[in-house]
């Protein structure tokens, strides 16, 4: 294709080291990607993005349908002009699981009562293809159907089976948009629940459509973490090595080390922005609640040593005083902290990858957060 390439420079075990080459720019990996669901990583800037170190953002191809419109979007040039990023953006994200009793699943689609205005949407595989080539993303994600936790191998196999047919149809649309031709990139989505056998199946249905990229999707929705990383361990080594794997919609740091350990290259969530704006914050030796009655008077920054603008100008008073006021800089201030931290993890990952040391490096980590300790021969490679 034009436009698009996976490299890996470094592998420590199973966790790997690479870049991914997009029009718009590389992308390191391991690497975290900021949501910004609607064009926009809620309280922060495109400039502010850049300081804290994003490469890659995340949009949600459902709603910006909805709010403003692709058409909109493209008429004014496109996602990128349109919120003022012009590095690499991929589109997808939970847009059938996410609304719940809001939508019904046809064998072409999903239905979906807007929650804009209560109006009938139909979304298909054709269409999530075309609004994604409309926006102009980088990256655009096939359209699925998320398996919910827990559910029956029935199900679980009737789902999988569904996402596999849309997948083959949202490959075709990529392909009659000139997808490739236009510098765009399309990732498959693995499904099959917390079956093993599902999962394999999944892999097998989606490698003959030659995805640029392979996204698993169907976990961090309920399961506990022992299922997702017995998932986790099963899957990964089947997938092919040469192409980027992204788990989606996960989630805590320690989450995120575990399954670079694994393997994985790419994540996102919601955590790190949706935790900020509830006065929840990251740092290396677990979480600071910044609303706690302690932190009233402490002139220490979040975390000592940390680099980010907020720890370098305002103390947890000042964000405590914020937080119990509501004012909005609270919000924009606790955002900085929390993306520069997700996204100096992924740097520090990075560099044990490089070095071998990428073992010590997460037990070390895992340690100071609280987490028990872990089997080197599964979870820690």
């Amino acid at each position: 294709m034009t436009g698009f390439s996976f490299s890996i420079s470094a592998t420590d075990g199973a966790a790997r080291r690479g870049r991914l080459c997009l029009p718009r720019g590389e992308v390191n990996t391991p690497a975290f990607m900021p949501v910004g669901t609607y064009g926009t990583v809620k309280a922060l800037t495109p400039e502010d993005l850049l300081e804290v170190g994003a490469e890659i953002v995340l949009g949600n191809t459902f709603h910006l349908m909805l709010r403003p419109g692709a058409g909109l979007v493209a008429e004014l040039g496109g996602l990128h002009r349109f919120m003022h990023w012009e590095r690499p953006i991929l589109t997808g994200g939970f847009q059938v699981f996410s609304l719940g009793a809001r939508r019904k699943i046809r064998e072409g689609g999903v239905e979906f009562s807007s929650p804009v205005n209560g109006d009938r949407v139909v979304l298909t595989p054709q269409l999530s293809m075309q609004v994604q080539a409309a926006l102009g993303s980088d990256i655009h994600m096939i359209f699925d159907d998320c398996t919910p936790w827990p559910a029956s191998e029935t199900v679980a196999r009737q789902s999988m089976e569904r996402s596999l047919r849309w997948a083959r149809a949202s490959r075709e649309a990529f392909a009659a948009q000139g997808g490739h031709d236009a510098g765009h990139a399309v990732f498959g989505i693995v499904q099959g629940g917390m079956y093993p056998q599902l999962r394999a199946a999944s892999l097998a249905g989606l490698l003959p459509l030659d995805f640029d990229g392979l996204a698993i999707g169907g976990l961090s929705v309920g399961e506990p973490e022992a299922e997702r990383l017995a998932v986790l361990e099963e899957l990964l080594p089947l997938m092919p090595a040469e192409r980027p794997r992204y788990l989606m919609g996960v989630g805590t740091p320690a989450d995120i080390v575990k399954a670079v350990c694994l393997g994985v290259d790419m994540f996102d969530c919601v955590m790190p922005t949706r935790n900020a704006r509830n006065g929840h914050l990251f740092t290396g030796d677990g979480a600071l609640r910044i609303r706690n009655a302690r932190y009233r008077d402490d002139p220490r920054p979040i975390e000592e040593g940390c680099g980010c603008y907020t720890c370098r100008h305002y103390s947890r008073a000042y964000l405590r005083h914020l937080d119990s006021c509501g004012e909005m800089l609270g919000s924009r201030l606790n955002t900085i902290h929390n993306l520069h931290f997700y996204l100096g993890l992924m740097a520090r990952l990075r560099q044990a990858i490089e070095a071998g040391t990428l073992a010590a490096f997460a037990r070390s980590f895992l340690a100071r957060q609280g987490i028990p300790a872990v089997d080197d021969a599964t979870t820690v490679q």
